[in-house]
C-alpha cells in the first residue's frame, strides 16, 4: 500500500474514532444534563467558539495556509517554512486574543442588555436562559485561542508529511471532556457545578489539542518565535482567506442565530437540536467526507488542464456515490430515528418525555442528510472552478430562507419548526448551487445521474418497507424495551444494507462493472 493511501486510511480512522468519541460525550452529558435549560445553555455557549474555530482556524486559514506553505517548504527549505509557521501563529494568537477579550467583556454585560429588553417585552424566563448562556459563553470562549492555534500547526504538521498526531486531534478534547463529566458525577451533585467542571474538561482539551502539534513540530526542528513582521506570503495567505472568511461568517451567524432562537424558545430546545445534529453527523463524518477527500483534487486537476469531459465524469461519479450512501441512510435514520434515541441517549436525566421530544427532530433533520452530502460535495465543484463567490451567495440565500423559517414555523410547530427550517434551507442552498453550476459548465447537470436516482429511490423505498416492518414485528414481541430497541438497531441495519446492497445489484446500478473487476483483482490477490 502507497504512502498516500497509508495517510487517507489513518485520516479516515481517526474521523470514524472522532465522531463516535463525539457521540459518547453527547450521550453522558445527554445522561448527566438532560435537556434542561442548563443542558441547552451549555451547548449556545460552547457553539460560538466552535464556529469561530471553523471560521478562523479549520476553514478559511487551513485552505489558505497549506498550499503557500508546501510552497515554502518546496522552494525556500524548512527555515522559511518554520519562519511563516511562527508568522501565522503569531498574527492568530494577536487576533483570537483579541476577539475573546471583546466576547468576554460583552457576555459579561449581558445582563444590563438583557434587564433592558424585559422592559420591552422579553420574558424572564427567557432572559434567564439567556443570561445563563452568556455566563457560560464567558468561560468558554478562551477554547477559542487554543484550538485556532492548533488547527494552524496541525496544518504545518500534515504539510511535513506528519499525519497522525493532527487526525486525532478532536479525540483528545473529546477524552478531556469525557473525563470531566466523570469527575463531576462523581464528585458534583449539583448540576451547576457539573457544568463548571465540564466547561474546564474543554478547556483543558483545547489546551490538549494545541500541545500535541506544538511537540510534533519541535521534534521536526521548529522553535516558537513571536514575529508580527508581514511579507508577501503572509499578504498572500490574508488574500485567499478572504473569500473563504466571508461564507464562514455567513455560516457562523446562521448557526449562532439558529441556537440562540432554540435558547429564547424554550429549555430543551438548543440541547436536543445539538443532539440530533450530532447523530446525523456520523454518516456524513464517514461517508462525505471520505468521498470529498477524493474527488475534490481529482476534479481540480481536470481543471486546470480544462479537461472539462473528465471533470463531469468525475462530478458525477462521486455525486453517484454521496447519494448511493446517504439516501438509504436518511431513510434509515429516519425510520428508526426513536429506538435510535432510546437506546443511545435515554439514561440518567434523559427521559422518555425527552426521547419524544428528539424522535421527530431527528427524522426532519435525517430528511437533510443527503442534501447536506450533495451540497458538500457541490461546494468542491466551485473550489475546483475557482469560484469563490457563488458559495457566499448560496451561504446568504440559506440563512435568509433559515431565518425566516425558523421564525414562522417555531410558533406552530415549536422545535421541530426550527429542525425544518434548517432542512428546507439546505434544500435551497443545494438547488442554487446545482443550477449555478450546470449554468457555469453545462457537463455539470444533474440529467446524467438520473438513471442511478432512479434505481437508487426504488431500492431505497423496499428498503424502508423492509426496516418499517421489521420495526413494527418487533414491538409486537414480548421483550424489554432496551432489549427490543438493540434489536431494531443491530439488526434492522445490518439486514436494511444486505437488502438494499442486493436490490442495487439486481437492478444493476451504474459503476457495478467496476466493483465486480475490484473484487475480481482482490480475489485474485488473496489466492496468489
Amino acid at each position: 500500500m502507497s504512502k498516500h493511501l497509508k495517510n487517507i486510511g489513518l485520516v479516515a480512522t481517526a474521523t470514524v474514532v472522532s465522531r463516535v468519541l463525539g457521540l459518547v460525550r453527547e450521550i453522558f452529558i445527554a445522561a448527566v444534563l438532560g435537556t434542561s435549560a442548563l443542558n441547552s445553555a451549555f451547548v449556545s455557549a460552547f457553539t460560538l467558539p466552535n464556529l469561530f474555530r471553523r471560521l478562523l482556524g479549520e476553514g478559511a486559514l487551513t485552505a489558505a495556509f497549506v498550499p503557500t506553505l508546501a510552497h515554502e517548504l518546496e522552494h525556500r527549505q524548512r527555515a522559511a517554512a518554520f519562519s511563516l509557521v511562527s508568522k501565522v501563529a503569531s498574527w492568530l494568537l494577536v487576533v483570537t486574543c483579541g476577539l475573546v477579550l471583546v466576547a468576554m467583556v460583552g457576555f459579561s454585560q449581558a445582563e444590563l442588555l438583557l434587564r433592558a429588553a424585559e422592559r420591552l417585552g422579553l420574558s424572564p424566563e427567557t432572559g434567564q436562559r439567556l443570561l445563563l448562556g452568556a455566563d457560560l459563553a464567558v468561560i468558554l470562549f478562551p477554547y477559542l485561542i487554543f484550538v485556532c492555534l492548533a488547527a494552524a500547526f496541525s496544518a504545518a504538521c500534515q504539510v511535513l508529511g506528519r499525519f497522525a498526531e493532527p487526525a486525532f486531534s478532536s479525540v483528545w478534547l473529546n477524552l478531556a471532556v469525557l473525563t470531566a463529566l466523570a469527575l463531576g458525577a462523581w464528585w458534583a451533585w449539583d448540576a451547576p457545578a457539573r457544568v463548571t467542571l465540564l466547561c474546564g474538561g474543554v478547556l483543558v482539551g483545547g489546551f490538549l489539542q494545541l500541545l500535541v502539534p506544538v511537540r510534533v513540530l519541535r521534534s521536526e526542528g521548529w522553535r516558537p518565535r513571536f514575529d508580527l513582521r508581514r511579507d508577501e506570503r503572509v499578504n498572500e495567505i490574508v488574500r485567499l482567506m478572504a473569500p473563504t472568511i466571508i461564507g464562514s461568517a455567513i455560516y457562523l451567524i446562521n448557526i449562532s442565530v439558529s441556537r440562540f432562537i432554540g435558547l429564547s424558545l424554550n429549555d430543551h430546545a438548543a440541547s436536543v437540536l445539538n443532539l440530533a445534529t450530532r447523530v446525523m453527523e456520523l454518516p456524513i463524518g464517514v461517508f462525505t467526507a471520505a468521498i470529498a477527500t477524493v474527488v475534490f483534487p481529482l476534479i481540480a486537476r481536470h481543471a486546470s488542464r480544462q479537461d472539462w469531459t473528465q471533470l463531469g465524469h468525475d462530478y458525477h461519479k462521486g455525486l453517484r456515490l454521496v447519494l448511493l450512501l446517504n439516501v438509504p441512510a436518511a431513510a434509515g435514520l429516519a425510520l428508526l430515528s426513536e429506538p435510535i434515541v432510546r437506546l443511545l441517549f435515554q439514561h440518567g436525566a434523559f427521559h422518555p418525555a425527552d426521547t419524544a421530544l428528539m424522535t421527530p427532530i431527528l427524522a426532519v433533520y435525517a430528511l437533510g442528510l443527503p442534501l447536506l452530502s450533495f451540497t458538500s460535495l457541490a461546494l468542491r465543484g466551485f473550489y475546483a472552478l475557482k469560484d469563490t463567490a457563488t458559495p457566499v451567495r448560496a451561504a446568504a440565500l440559506s440563512f435568509v430562507v433559515n431565518l425566516v423559517l425558523s421564525v414562522v414555523l417555531m410558533r406552530w410547530l415549536s422545535t421541530v419548526g426550527l429542525a425544518l427550517a434548517s432542512t428546507v434551507a439546505i434544500l435551497a442552498q443545494a438547488w442554487f448551487l446545482q443550477t449555478r453550476l450546470a449554468r457555469k459548465l453545462a457537463g455539470l447537470g444533474l440529467a446524467p445521474l438520473l438513471p442511478s436516482l432512479g434505481k437508487i429511490v426504488i431500492a431505497t423505498a423496499l428498503m424502508g418497507a423492509v426496516v418499517y416492518g421489521g420495526a413494527r414485528g418487533l414491538e409486537r414481541l414480548a421483550l424489554a424495551p432496551k432489549l427490543r430497541d438493540l434489536l431494531a438497531v443491530a439488526g434492522l441495519i445490518p439486514l436494511a444494507c444486505g437488502v438494499y446492497g442486493g436490490l442495487l445489484w439486481l437492478l444493476k446500478i451504474e459503476g457495478r462493472a467496476e466493483l465486480q473487476t475490484l473484487l475480481g483483482k482482490l480475489k485474485a490477490k488473496l489466492a496468489g
